[in-house]
């Protein structure tokens, strides 16, 4: 594979398909390096963020405060030449704020259709649970079905459509916990830890030079890829050659959450999805030519942690959900290949 970083519009749609493939997973790799000029560290979560974008799924990310998660989501949408859109999640939130609604035009007597801001490529959902229920439901169609329905009109949103959301683990005052359902449309699930001490060093150095107070800068990130880019990246992940026995294996690890020890709520159908989903864009992202179980092993707790419940007892102990699912990887065979 050749040094050279691909430029936008650089996936070539009458190209083999092994050129395409090497070309898309190149481009893939470029935007990689530029998100890591403005995210130092956080290697998994920059790869979360990618993978999800290739395979077509929403992502939540958690974390404390002041760890970079707007910042990600700010930083790609900078490398991104689609629409991008930025909801402030708070108590006062009206569903109406984020789909639109209809306003009562004078001049022709008629009510007009004001769209909201979730008819974007790219909706950035800062600290998604400030806002209540019904707010937090009216993403549930648009994450699911690409659509809002406004008015008893079905519109379609616009292609790619990617939800981007954060939130804070920690604080419990005025905030207002994801419904599953909501949860379960979420094809990942992220985890921003504290950095590393290096990472951190690097971090304080490039912040403090800059004449922004306490935030890295975006505005030099080059843009690499456009909407129809996007969907190209799709495209060619979604035909990377998949062995029956991988399939088996994604299918064999949701399936054995629903009664394993310790999880009340197991993953449904949508997680064995996500998981082979997940497996191809992370496997074009690393360059490989077709899927191998560690891709679908890699990506696993993201898919799976938010969609299995502890039970009360091991709550109580202190067991993370990780740490059982860690366990659950551990034991279930993946395929040799």
């Amino acid at each position: 594979m050749s040094d050279t970083k691909p430029e936008p519009n650089d996936v070539a749609p009458h190209t083999s398909p092994n050129t395409q493939r090497q070309r898309a997973s190149q481009l893939a790799q470029a935007l990689r390096q530029e998100l890591h000029k403005a995210v130092i560290g956080q290697q998994d979560v920059v790869d979360g963020v990618l993978t999800a974008l290739i395979a077509g799924g929403h992502v939540l990310v958690e974390g404390v405060p002041g760890l970079g998660k707007t910042l990600l989501v700010r930083a790609l949408a900078r490398c991104f030449g689609g629409d991008f859109a930025r909801i402030q999640f708070t108590p006062d939130l009206m569903p109406s704020d984020i789909t639109g609604h209809a306003v009562y035009d004078m001049a022709s007597e008629q009510f007009k259709l004001r769209k909201g801001p979730v008819f974007t490529n790219l909706l950035l959902a800062d600290e998604i649970n400030r806002a209540p229920a019904k707010t937090q439901a009216a993403l549930l169609e648009v994450m699911q079905e690409r659509q809002v329905t406004l008015e008893g009109r079905a519109l379609a949103a616009p292609q790619p459509f990617l939800v981007m959301a954060t939130q804070n683990p920690i604080e419990q005052e005025g905030t207002y916990p994801l419904p599953e359902a909501e949860l379960d449309r979420f094809m990942l699930m992220l985890r921003m830890d504290y950095p590393q001490a290096d990472e951190e060093l690097a971090l304080v150095r490039q912040v403090t030079r800059s004449v922004r107070t306490d935030i890295l800068d975006v505005s030099g990130l080059r843009v690499l890829l456009q909407a129809k880019d996007v969907q190209a990246l799709q495209k060619i992940a979604s035909d990377l050659p998949l062995d029956d026995q991988v399939l088996d294996y994604a299918v064999r690890l949701a399936r054995a959450t629903r009664n394993w020890p310790g999880l009340t709520l197991g993953a449904g159908p949508r997680a064995s999805i996500a998981l082979v989903r997940c497996a191809r864009a992370r496997a074009l992202l690393r360059g490989g030519d077709f899927v191998v179980p560690n891709d679908v092993k890699g990506c696993a707790l993201a898919v799976l942690r938010h969609r299995v419940r502890l039970s009360p007892e091991l709550d109580i102990e202190g067991t993370s959900v990780d740490q059982l699912l860690q366990q659950l990887l551990e034991q279930i065979a993946a395929p040799r290949l």
